[in-house]
């Protein structure tokens, strides 16, 4: 069993791709539920942000486990999967990990060093978890992930240079300071643009969202933190946008949101309406009114191709070198790991024998002292510990260093163990080569 990861993103499919294949939040456990499903996928969970949807999977084989997932993402696109197939990328087994770890980091983002992909991730595996398409090997990988990001973001300051795509949009809105912002939208995107618009020095802010009392406890955290705030319904959307200078969407519903009857004639006073939605939240007919600015994550993509991420090579390089090491560390791990099951076998089966030849022992002499057959028996024991700890720590140090030995198949030959000991031992206790497409 291997992790395959296979996604689309901002840098592999354009805006409407992203857009037909982007799983809203309330879809996200039935299409878990029908990746684990298919045939080749025992573990799976799946990151949905406004820039990319990626699957990640403990499959049987490599070839069942993409055409499975292909076949899931496709259907749930409505797109025949050859459309998708350029779209898409493939990391399998190594490849797969240090792609996920990169993710995390903030390296393969749109504005590399944004900090928001790693609870995205987070929150990406409780949903799973919850969900139960979740095991041991996800569960630890996971878990290292989330361990990379942060290191990443400590060693290298990788995160104080990038700015999320929220505060990529409000630099394309201009200067907004002492203006008064709308947030169409109460969700963690939603309380992301809410703390981006105090650093901008917002004056004012207004939530709108469909469930009310999610806009309510925003605008109270907003208030909280020192800027004046109220919380609308969306039946009232357009009397807030007409007090409004700046309008933030970004609520994750399939349908735009926000359209062009929402917006009062302006009277020369401009309106810049920023569109962080995937699927799109805004309708197009909104860029076609007087005195509206449209920044939607088109425009992002476009600022960030001619002004390059606001990194330094130094610092991209270290936290590409901090991910390259845990990469190898983590494998090697898997590998030891790998091998401990059949370590344990091999003792099991050296236990057994210790305790046959034993009872022998107790047949021929059953006169025997009792205290000097249990010296026996405890010398025989420390007999066998002793040659079996040398042999038994080397071969998990060999298995850890390399990829190219089958130690655990070696050792169950040698010593002739069931071939399906080791599989039990290593049943799940516990929310358990690159290809381009």
């Amino acid at each position: 069993m291997s992790v395959l990861a296979v996604g689309l993103s901002h840098r592999s499919a354009d805006l409407g791709t992203l857009e037909r294949a982007a799983i809203p939040a309330d879809e996200l456990t039935k299409v878990l539920h029908d990746l684990q499903q298919a045939e080749h996928i025992s573990e799976v969970m799946l990151v949905s942000t406004c820039n990319r949807i990626e699957v990640y999977a403990v499959v049987e084989t490599f070839h069942g486990g993409v055409n499975d997932v292909s076949e899931v993402l496709s259907r749930k696109a409505g797109m025949e999967p050859a459309e998708l197939y350029d779209s898409l990328y493939v990391h399998y087994a190594g490849a797969a990990v240090e792609h996920l770890f990169s993710v995390a980091s903030g390296l393969d983002s749109m504005v590399v060093g944004e900090t928001q992909i790693l609870g995205q991730v987070r929150s990406s595996y409780a949903t799973a978890r919850d969900a139960g398409t979740v095991g041991r090997t996800l569960h630890e990988l996971i878990q290292t992930t989330l361990r990379v990001g942060k290191r990443v973001h400590s060693e290298t300051g990788l995160d104080q240079l990038g700015a999320s795509v929220v505060s990529e949009a409000l630099a394309a809105a201009g200067d907004i300071a002492g203006k008064h912002a709308l947030i169409v939208g109460a969700g963690s995107m939603g309380a992301l643009t809410a703390a981006q618009l105090r650093k901008a020095g917002i004056a004012e802010i207004t939530v709108a969202n469909r469930t009310e009392a999610n806009a309510v406890r925003l605008a109270e955290k907003v208030v909280a933190e020192g800027i004046p705030a109220r919380s609308v319904p969306l039946t009232e959307l357009a009397g807030a946008v007409e007090l409004a200078d700046l309008v933030v969407a970004c609520t994750g519903a399939q349908d735009a949101v926000f359209l062009a009857g929402h917006v009062p004639a302006r009277a020369g006073r401009p309106l810049v309406v920023c569109d962080l939605g995937l699927p799109k939240d805004v309708d197009p007919a909104v860029a076609e009114l007087a005195d509206v600015t449209v920044v939607d994550l088109e425009t992002i993509q476009r600022r960030m191709r001619d002004a390059g991420a606001p990194t330094t090579d130094r610092q991209t390089a270290k936290a590409n070198g901090i991910v390259l090491d845990e990469v190898r560390e983590y494998l090697a791990g898997q590998r030891s790991a790998e091998v401990t099951p059949t370590v344990t076998a091999l003792r099991r089966r050296a236990a057994e024998v210790v305790d046959a030849e034993l009872l022998r022992l107790d047949n021929r002499l059953p006169e025997l002292d009792s205290q000097v057959r249990e010296e026996v028996g405890r010398t025989v024991r420390r007999v066998v510990d002793k040659l079996l700890h040398a042999p038994t720590v080397r071969v998990k140090q060999l298995a850890a260093e390399t990829a190219d030995t089958d130690y655990a198949n070696a050792l169950r030959e040698l010593f002739c163990l069931d071939p399906q000991a080791p599989a039990a031992v290593a049943s799940p206790t516990a929310p358990e080569t690159e290809k381009k497409r």
